[in-house]
């Protein structure tokens, strides 16, 4: 079996990164290896994972600072064991496991992982929004399932009547500690699982654990001026904590449809508008549209040539949180007839022969510079 990689590789990180850094670093990988963009794709769909499961670790300072001390063993159960399973210093109660835990949590000043287990779980939603939502702005209703504080017993756990005990056993701190030759363990209360309660009668809705599963319906407030992997942060909305706990939050990703029209560049718009060979030749105007829904009209110069570019200046996207706009490019594509007739293709013909010279002048250059080429091989 391969090692594990290290996570701050796997994040293509510095070890002594800031928590910014980090999370920049993880938002760009995660949406470059999305399964959504990556359809079909194993490997693509594993890096994700890989990525998610690093980020998961060191944005949490107290994950973060275990594996900065003991790598990935910190979250093994056989971290530090000797051949065959036991432990170089003995067998004793709760294992290395638990001594790990009594470090931890004196090099954390005494935070327990019991005592933050209470809050609810973050959650994700992805949204995707039109190239015209991201120009305007929108409310957006989204359909969340997630778990919620449960109404009959009001997220206590226990049956309507009845109220959750302090646990006997570690007098309601949800860690007990005992002392084992040179070593003070401290590890997670069996009885109560670290709540620091007893439930004896459980909740029949929720059987005990204080929440349920439940489809929630949120407005989503969506700024004009976002942008491809903008993340909208409700406080609050995500999991119900266990026991009464807090909520978590929910993190909304926007992703941006694909437009027919327009093309996006940050902040500015590209459109790519078609002319036939004798405006481009001639010179005249086209009308192209903008995102806002009105039309601008482009006066095409006598002898412009493909790939020109005209720009509108405040007609692209609007900047988050601003009052600027960027701009609208319009490249002109000049397009070349097709299913030409016979007295068309005549005057064509007259026309290349009546053509003096300078009429092409990009075509003359390189035939000239052709010339001087072939000359130096020769």
């Amino acid at each position: 079996m391969s090692a594990k990689r290290c996570y701050y590789e796997t994040l293509e990180v510095a070890k002594g990164c800031d928590g910014n850094a980090l999370k920049s670093a993880y938002r760009k990988l995660a949406m470059k290896f999305h399964p959504d963009r990556n359809p079909g794709d194993a490997n693509a769909e594993m890096r994700f994972k890989e990525i998610n499961e690093a980020y998961d670790v060191l944005k949490d300072e107290q994950k973060r600072a275990a594996y900065d001390r003991f790598g990935h063993a910190a979250f093994e159960g056989g971290m530090g064991r000797g051949p065959g399973g036991g432990h170089p210093f003995g067998d004793f109660a709760g294992g290395f496991g638990d001594v790990f835990e009594d470090i931890f949590s004196q090099m954390m000043g005494g935070a327990g992982r019991g005592k933050r287990s209470n809050r609810g779980q973050d959650l994700r939603y992805d949204l995707q929004i039109t190239l015209e939502d991201a120009f305007t702005g929108r409310a957006a209703e989204i359909r969340v399932p997630t778990q919620v504080a449960c109404e009959p017993c009001g997220g206590s756990g226990a049956e309507p009547g009845h109220a959750p005990e302090t646990c006997p056993s570690c007098g309601g701190h949800g860690r007990v500690r005992a002392t084992q030759g040179f070593f003070t363990v401290e590890r997670t209360c069996g009885p109560c699982r670290g709540s620091g309660r007893i439930i004896r009668h459980p909740c029949a809705a929720c059987r005990g654990a204080g929440v349920v599963q439940k489809e929630r319906t949120l407005s989503v407030d969506i700024p004009p001026g976002v942008e491809e992997g903008t993340r909208i942060r409700l406080s609050g909305e995500g999991a119900a904590g266990a026991n009464g706990g807090p909520n978590g939050d929910l993190y909304i990703f926007l992703s941006l449809k694909e437009h027919p029209i327009f093309q996006r560049d940050g902040h500015d718009l590209h459109c790519r508008v078609p002319v036939s060979f004798v405006t481009a030749a001639l010179g005249g105007s086209v009308e192209v549209p903008t995102l806002d829904g009105g039309r601008a009209k482009v006066a095409i110069p006598e002898g412009t040539q493909p790939g020109r570019q005209f720009r509108l200046r405040g007609k692209g996207m609007p900047v988050l949180r601003s009052s600027q706009k960027g701009d609208l490019y319009v490249e002109i594509a000049v397009e070349t007839p097709v299913k030409l007739t016979r007295r068309q293709k005549e005057l064509l013909r007259e026309f290349e022969c009546e053509s003096p010279s300078g009429c092409q002048p990009e075509a003359e250059g390189f035939m000239a510079r052709l010339k001087e080429f072939w000359k130096g091989e020769a």
